[in-house]
């Protein structure tokens, strides 16, 4: 298949949302693109039930309905001092107070942990470091099935970076990299058949490294500066295209619309 090569002229640009004129109690169909979005129905659904679906499948399924997906760059020590390094897209924040994010680690067999899961627990620390496009590809060969204890810095082209607090290193090319510590590790298992194939880890996140020209005056990351990637199904990644904001709605400030709209849509 050909496909064309990377735009690197392309860049995240905010716009107006798909409906900025949107009102409360608005149908999806009162618009072209909501009307073409939902012609898609007559197709019907598909339902596939978990218990009878096959794992392979599922994975599938799952990897590629739930997108995109942030990736965390995990970097650990074992306790012998050998460092690894992989990424993993079953990953995202819990709270801000304390500041904790999770992410899980499917295992290579049942009842085999992945290095990265071994050095999680060994209360040594780890680094959960975020990618951006310049350094994707050196990010995806991390993920090779190296045998254990095989240190995935060597071939990723990367840089260590010394830490604050913890021994493992950070990704210095990463421009937005947190120091962790082990907050809980919760093993999840089949709820039939008892296997355990997957680790949720929670992090408290201790330090936080931000390279200052993604940073706005705001105390926030500039999106177009930061150019993050994200994973999609099968062995696709993407970027992160046009951006627009959307309100949050308040009660205080909307329920006179919100009355209106409601009375208007219950005469039609």
């Amino acid at each position: 298949m050909s496909i064309p090569a990377f735009d690197t002229t392309s860049y995240s640009t905010y716009t107006q949302p798909p409906n900025p004129s949107w009102t409360y109690g608005q149908k999806v169909d009162a618009t072209p693109a909501g009307k073409e979005w939902l012609e898609g129905e007559s197709a019907g659904w598909k339902v596939f039930n978990t218990a009878e679906t096959d794992k392979i499948d599922l994975y599938k399924l799952l990897i590629s309905g739930i997108v995109p997906r942030p990736i965390a760059f995990v970097s650990t020590i074992s306790e012998d001092g050998v460092e690894n390094l992989a990424p993993f897209s079953w990953f995202n924040t819990v709270t801000n107070y304390p500041p904790v994010i999770s992410f899980a680690v499917n295992h290579s067999a049942p009842g085999r942990l992945k290095d990265t899961a071994t050095n999680l627990k060994n209360g040594q620390g780890f680094t959960v470091n975020i990618i951006s496009e310049a350094f994707v590809e050196n990010a995806n060969a991390t993920a090779i099935d190296a045998p254990r204890d095989f240190d995935e810095w060597t071939l990723s082209g990367l840089t260590k970076e010394k830490c604050v607090q913890i021994r493992a290193s950070r990704v210095k090319e990463s421009a937005f990299s947190m120091e962790c510590e082990l907050y809980k590790a919760i093993d999840i298992t089949h709820p039939v058949t008892g296997e355990h194939n997957n680790t949720l880890i929670l992090a408290h996140v201790k330090y936080i490294h931000v390279r200052k020209d993604v940073l706005t005056e705001k105390g926030v990351i500039d999106l177009t500066k930061f150019k993050p990637v994200a994973r999609l199904g099968d062995i696709s990644y993407a970027r992160v295209g046009d951006a627009y904001r959307i309100a949050r709605p308040s009660w205080a400030q909307d329920e006179a619309k919100i009355q209106e709209a409601l009375t208007t849509h219950a005469s039609l």
